[in-house]
């Protein structure tokens, strides 16, 4: 190393305020799930963790679990909308998890559930990439400052990911202006 520091410091309101961003962007897609898996909570579980953590909750065992019971949901899931809607309730409860390490992939942490809730209301309205702009021109309205700066801690997001991996680095580029 050449003695810059590969670690970020992030607080606990950091941490709750990303995830409560994630949170928001996630929860304009719930419905598309619910709407093809009506008797599975486990996304709504999962938001519903993200949120009591950021609102003051614990970050512990059961917020985990609720975001790996959400990536469930999504793979017994046929619908790609659905899908995309599932794993956005995961990475909002996943937000809470974002590591103090200056890496690309963290920002994955940060912006996944806004670029999976993108994907999953493209797909809903017939593949149009349009409407998935849009969905990130509104995430990038509910980002808060303190969203801006954390993320702005981080490098770039990283490449590939597919159309996911280009909503977040149109969402990474929108909020890093």
């Amino acid at each position: 190393m050449d003695g810059e520091s590969t670690e970020i410091v992030l607080s606990r309101s950091d941490l709750r305020e990303v995830c409560a961003f994630a949170a928001g962007c996630a929860a304009t897609v719930l419905g598309i799930f619910e709407a093809d898996q009506p008797d599975d909570p486990r996304p709504r579980d999962a938001m519903g963790a993200a949120w009591d953590f950021a609102r003051g909750g614990e970050r512990g065992k059961a917020l985990r679990d609720m975001a790996w019971a959400a990536l469930k949901a999504a793979k017994d899931t046929e619908t790609a909308a659905a899908r995309e809607a599932a794993w956005a309730a995961m990475a909002a409860a996943g937000a809470a998890y974002v590591h103090p390490l200056a890496k690309a992939t963290q920002v994955k942490h940060i912006l996944g559930a806004g670029a999976h809730a993108a994907r999953a209301a493209e797909l809903v309205a017939g593949d149009d990439r349009a409407v998935g702009a849009e969905q990130v021109e509104r995430a990038g309205r509910r980002a808060t400052p303190v969203v801006i700066d954390v993320l702005k801690r981080y490098p770039a997001a990283p490449g590939g990911g597919g159309r996911v991996g280009e909503l977040m680095r149109m969402l990474d580029a929108h909020l890093r202006r």
